[in-house]
């Protein structure tokens, strides 16, 4: 049995947000309905794989049901922010998303990452890994992704040559003149 199983069907708000000063943010996915919020831990390359995902699963759902209506490409950047208070329920290990066609909704379903002590407990079936299914619309999915990929982009600068993120104060690139510190 999961430590939780929460479904918000529909969600009312769906989102990924940043919190924190560049190299040290702190990342959420939340959604909301009526007066439940949901939010969780992610990593930034979790928020990305998943902008990524995002734009191919529309893009296939597309493909395969060509009556469904067509989306904006357009999302409102002033209502995708995260909904306070932050109190995030657990960190996520990972997220599929799925498609109700009945309903036309879009499900994310995103699993626990359980503490490494938890994990070795597999003959306690108590200690199974929570879950959390968000049902949204297809335009709330796709705010979601651009939003996501704006929120992963406003990071550290990527140096070009060695491809780490650049540090304000200066960065040690490995690449560039033998490794030395450059601002």
């Amino acid at each position: 049995m999961p430590r939780f199983d929460i479904e918000l069907s529909p969600v009312d708000h769906i989102t990924a947000d940043a919190i924190g000063p560049k190299g040290k943010r702190v990342f959420y996915i939340q959604g909301t309905q009526e007066h439940q919020i949901v939010t969780l831990i992610a990593e930034k390359f979790q928020i990305q794989a998943l902008s990524i995902a995002i734009e191919q699963f529309l893009g296939e759902i597309a493909t395969r049901f060509p009556e469904l209506s067509e989306l904006s490409g357009e999302y409102q950047k002033d209502i995708m922010q995260i909904i306070p208070p932050v109190d995030p329920l657990c960190r996520l290990a990972d997220i599929g998303i799925g498609y109700d066609i009945e309903n036309d909704r879009a499900v994310l379903i995103i699993h626990e990452l359980l503490p490494e002590n938890l994990e070795t407990l597999d003959d306690d079936p108590a200690e199974e890994p929570g879950t959390v299914r968000f049902s949204c619309t297809r335009a709330q999915l796709e705010a979601l992704g651009l939003w996501g990929k704006e929120v992963a982009e406003r990071g550290r600068p990527i140096c070009t040559q060695c491809g780490q993120p650049e540090e304000p104060e200066g960065h040690f690139c490995v690449k560039k003149n033998g490794g030395h510190k450059h601002n």
